[in-house]
């Protein structure tokens, strides 16, 4: 099991979503402590550890420390805005 970290912007992000897409990301950050390559997830280009999940119009960006067993959750927004 990999411990998740939320970093000051996600924590933010998430406190700005929408009681409905708050529930709906959520439960896949959760997810992630079992398995955080899960089937759909991208790694991005130009960085060693920062992978993306997509769940409904939201991105959640998040690095895996596998030594660590950790999981920094860095952004959650939508689609549109979180490659800015």
């Amino acid at each position: 099991m990999y411990e998740i970290l939320i970093e000051r912007t996600a924590e933010r992000n998430l406190k700005r979503l929408s009681a409905k897409n708050f529930h709906l990301v959520v439960p896949h950050i959760k997810a992630l402590a079992r398995n955080p390559r899960p089937k759909g997830s991208r790694k991005l280009f130009g960085s060693k550890n920062d992978w993306r999940i997509r769940v409904g119009d939201y991105r959640v960006i998040y690095e895996i420390l596998d030594r660590a067993k950790e999981i920094r959750v860095m952004k959650i927004r939508h689609r549109r805005e979180v490659y800015r």
